[in-house]
């Protein structure tokens, strides 16, 4: 039988070979492991997953939570080979985080971020039109800020109208149609791009001042100080709309386009959980209840089919 260590290396390979990154979850269960060696045991128990996912005094119960679903993972994993394993119970820590409700943008606050980020200084350098181009291409897409950021110059076809993003969650890639209007907004940002730099040799499409790849603090910093300047966000406000709502938006309203048009949304969802770049379906499921709407239409939808019952 393998060392606890050796079955959690084994366990941490598996998943990322799965295309899990595990940047949290990894060093979490290795600290786990040293925590077990350090009690001298030799498998897994309640107690000691209890006793160690509580141990950060500093912690939220959220993330202690969060602490004890890595053990359980793992856990399951080790009790296959290990029959003395013990697999932490759901509700053990029953603590459980709600998820951020989405804000949904209206078109005339996304045309004024977009007008805002087109008056970034200096008036004759990239940073005005990479962050034009870049607010607009999530507010169209519904794209991850990250694989905004990480789109190659070969991800992006202007020719076909297709964006590939390889660098989704769980390692899978996708292609991401786009819109006519957004291909020529993307071609103009080309032309500033190269017409600022010159040639570049470098293989990001959106870049810095300098060329380089952007960063998601800077990119989130600049959105944060737009967004106070043109009254998304108070002055001292430190919540508030986010990027990542673009992605929201873009979900929601395509769920109410199609319930509005009579379309059978369960047949649909796949496609939109597939476009997102979801791991699961359920994950596109939850927008029905984040937003009043959409549960509105679906209630609607129910009634309707209990009615047509014969």
């Amino acid at each position: 039988m393998s060392t606890l260590r050796e079955a959690v290396d084994d366990y941490l390979a598996l998943r990322r070979g799965l295309g899990f990154k595990l940047r949290i979850a990894g060093p979490r269960l290795l600290d786990f492991i040293a925590f077990l060696e350090r009690e001298g045991a030799s498998y897994i128990t309640n107690e000691l997953a209890l006793r160690w996912a509580m141990q950060c005094s500093a912690c939220q119960p959220a993330q202690w939570a969060g602490r004890l679903s890595f053990v359980r993972g793992f856990a399951q994993h080790r009790s296959a080979s290990d029959p003395r394993t013990q697999i932490p119970p759901y509700g053990l820590l029953p603590y459980r985080p709600e998820r951020a409700r989405p804000y949904l943008y209206t078109e005339q606050e996304i045309d004024r971020l977009l007008q805002a980020a087109k008056h970034l200084p200096p008036v004759t350098g990239l940073r005005r039109w990479t962050y034009y181009c870049l607010f607009g291409l999530l507010s169209v897409t519904g794209l991850r800020i990250s694989e905004a950021i990480a789109l190659e110059r070969q991800d992006v076809d202007l020719q076909q109208g297709l964006l590939t993003i390889r660098t989704s969650k769980f390692g899978k890639s996708r292609l991401v149609p786009l819109d006519s209007s957004t291909v020529q907004a993307l071609a103009q940002y080309v032309q500033q791009r190269d017409r600022i730099l010159g040639k570049s040799t470098t293989r990001h499409f959106l870049v810095n001042e300098r060329g380089r790849s952007l960063e998601s603090s800077n990119v989130r910093r600049t959105f944060y100080r737009l967004s106070r300047q043109i009254g998304l966000r108070g002055p001292n406000d430190s919540h508030g709309p986010r990027l990542h709502d673009f992605r929201h938006r873009l979900a929601i309203e395509t769920l109410v386009r199609w319930y509005r048009a009579g379309e059978d949304v369960e047949r649909r969802l796949p496609i939109l959980s597939t476009y997102l770049g979801h791991a699961h379906v359920t994950d596109t499921y939850w927008y029905l209840s984040a937003c009043p709407e959409l549960m509105g239409l679906a209630t609607q939808r129910l009634q309707r089919r209990w009615e047509d019952w014969p």
